[in-house]
């Protein structure tokens, strides 16, 4: 599942049709290209946002049909005709990385889901849709997965976050469990972090279970697909927990031994398994907080 920093696109996986791996692919080049153009190397902001528009540009003459020069382009322009890719996915995407350009800090939870919303559910859509199983619940329970993909990865990039001078847990949250945005920079776990991320990792692993029922939907391999994404996803939330939530001096990753984890749940997952996790570990609202 994961590929460098772009950690939520299944690029080209062992379970993926070799007919569908080039379609994948310019879709990946397209998203990876233009994260970076939004979040590497030392351009400022407004070059940052005038790179964007040219892919908006871009995907403009897509949309009308005209020939586009740019190689990476022209074959995204090939992909959208041959499966009918809708181009609003697109779009979403490229707004999601200008926002990454202008907002360092989320007010509120909503606003981290608006976010997520155009950065990470329109790559569920457009698989759901190459594989032509994006009807409304399947789309439903997609944006679902990929939201809280977006979620364990903002908590497993607490510490490199705050040191590009972002935030991704929401501001409400931070006030609602005393923790200042200044404590992001002292790399030590207390008992009121502790407690924050705890209710962060709740409600991201309720999210992902919510959307969970997918992967058992879908038959052949998107659904082996998903249960691997949501076992890798669940897994990851176990790691946070493991380490006691302190992020900053480990960052939690998938390792061998996890994948074996994943996969042999994976091949066990049943809605029954998926019922039992919502119940052993429901979100908690802190009665002191409610």
């Amino acid at each position: 599942m994961p590929v460098d920093h772009y950690e939520n696109f299944p690029v080209a996986s062992f379970l993926l049709p070799r007919r569908l791996v080039p379609a994948v692919e310019a879709i990946y080049a397209f998203a990876r290209s233009a994260d970076d153009l939004a979040d590497e190397g030392d351009a400022t902001p407004p070059e940052r946002l005038a790179s964007l528009q040219v892919y908006e540009q871009a995907l403009a003459c897509i949309a009308r049909g005209e020939n586009v020069a740019d190689p990476m382009f022209a074959r995204l322009a090939g992909v959208i005709a041959q499966f009918e890719l809708p181009m609003q996915p697109f779009h979403d995407l490229l707004s999601a990385f200008r926002q990454d350009v202008t907002v360092t800090r989320y007010a509120s939870y909503d606003d981290l889901l608006d976010y997520c919303a155009r950065s990470a559910n329109p790559v569920g859509l457009l698989m759901l849709c190459l594989y032509k199983q994006a009807d409304a619940d399947n789309v439903r329970d997609s944006n679902a997965i990929c939201s809280a993909l977006q979620l364990i990865n903002f908590l497993q990039d607490v510490a490199i976050d705050q040191q590009k001078e972002r935030i991704y847990l929401p501001l409400e949250d931070l006030a609602r469990f005393a923790v200042s945005p200044a404590a992001l920079e002292r790399p030590e776990a207390h008992g009121k972090w502790s407690a924050l991320m705890r209710f962060e990792v709740a409600r991201a692993r309720a999210l992902m279970l919510g959307g969970a029922p997918l992967a058992m939907r879908l038959r052949g391999r998107i659904g082996w697909e998903l249960r691997l994404v949501v076992q890798g996803g669940l897994r990851i939330l176990e790691l946070i927990e493991e380490v006691n939530y302190d992020v900053f001096r480990r960052r939690p990753k998938l390792e061998k031994r996890d994948w074996l984890i994943i996969f042999w749940r994976a091949l066990r997952m049943s809605k029954k398994s998926l019922a039992q996790a919502a119940q052993t570990k429901p979100i908690f609202p802190p009665s002191h907080l409610v």
